[in-house]
């Protein structure tokens, strides 16, 4: 998934009566907690909505499945993304307003179906992925559908942490995140003190509270700053080439940028990067690297599935 504007939906289908194959009607609408509307399968449970990689369906049909849309019972149809590899939690938007989160990969087929008796497997039960429905909206064939990837924002500073100064830079950072389509689920303000700060990532990384996690504050040559080192030691796999992206740009706006010593790096299926904590300096870093850290989350959470929670 490089782009999120060549995902789309490529087929809407449902069936009115349970034991019966779903047809594709084009368009219909997602229903806050239910489903897609007139769909026998909707309902107050974890399973609201069925979905399938259309590239799937594309390969299983080159081998002679000849297979139509909601043959395999899914609601929708997507190209462009391998929804196996996206973790229990994560969140699509589809259109302009509609929002599922993922509940389910794969499942369970207790007697075999058509398409297994006649191919010898089915795809449904192994690449299928199930979702609930946290927003309404339309849905119709060609509508895009975007992963929002959840986010955690921490500002690291001692006077803020004791109420004697004003967080700019945390707001800055979620409002420059949310608007490049991450979800805030966690903000924080921590001193700057090393044990705090790696618990704090180890916390959030270990139980799986964020995609990206964003530190701003503590980067820079103060004896307090101590950012940089907290995050080290709680990595398990650097990636250089953010923070020199980051201070690549900063150079082109001060000569100070070179001062930095922001890092980057993964822990668990985490993506932490420091920032600057001054707010002006935080969202121009935030700015370098935001367009190219989604695809790099994507990569980190197609490294292994994950079953159903």
């Amino acid at each position: 998934m490089e782009d999120n504007a060549l995902v789309v939906i490529t087929s809407v289908c449902r069936s009115e009566r349970r034991g019966t194959v779903k047809q594709n009607i084009e368009s219909g609408v997602l229903v806050e907690n239910f489903g897609l509307e007139g769909d026998a399968h909707g309902g107050n449970w974890h399973r609201q909505v069925s979905l399938l990689s259309q590239d799937s369906i594309d390969a299983f049909n080159a081998r002679g499945a000849g297979v139509i849309p909601g043959a395999f019972g899914e609601n929708l149809a997507v190209s462009g993304l391998d929804l196996k590899t996206l973790p229990v939690g994560c969140q699509l938007r589809i259109g302009g307003s509609a929002l599922l989160e993922l509940t389910q990969i794969g499942k369970t087929c207790h007697s075999s179906c058509e398409i297994a008796q006649r191919m010898g497997e089915c795809i449904m039960p192994k690449e299928g992925v199930f979702a609930r429905v946290l927003r309404g909206g339309s849905v119709a064939v060609g509508d895009t559908v975007q992963v929002i990837w959840r986010a955690a924002v921490l500002t690291i500073s001692d006077k803020g942490a004791a109420g004697l100064r004003e967080d700019k830079s945390g707001p800055a950072v979620c409002a420059l995140a949310e608007n490049h389509g991450y979800h805030i689920v966690h903000t924080q303000i921590i001193p700057d003190d090393f044990d705090t700060i790696a618990q704090t990532l180890r916390m959030l990384c270990d139980e799986d509270r964020a995609d990206l996690i964003l530190t701003t504050g503590g980067t820079g040559f103060a004896p307090r700053d101590v950012t940089p080192e907290a995050t080290e030691s709680v990595l398990t796999r650097w990636t250089p080439g953010i923070a020199e992206a980051m201070r690549a740009g900063s150079l082109a706006i001060t000569p100070r940028a070179m001062l930095s010593r922001a890092t980057a790096g993964i822990r668990a299926r985490a993506l932490i990067v420091n920032l600057p904590g001054s707010p002006k300096g935080a969202a121009e870093n935030l700015g370098f690297v935001i367009d190219t850290l989604g695809h790099g989350i994507a990569l980190l959470k197609s490294a292994e599935g994950e079953c159903a929670r």
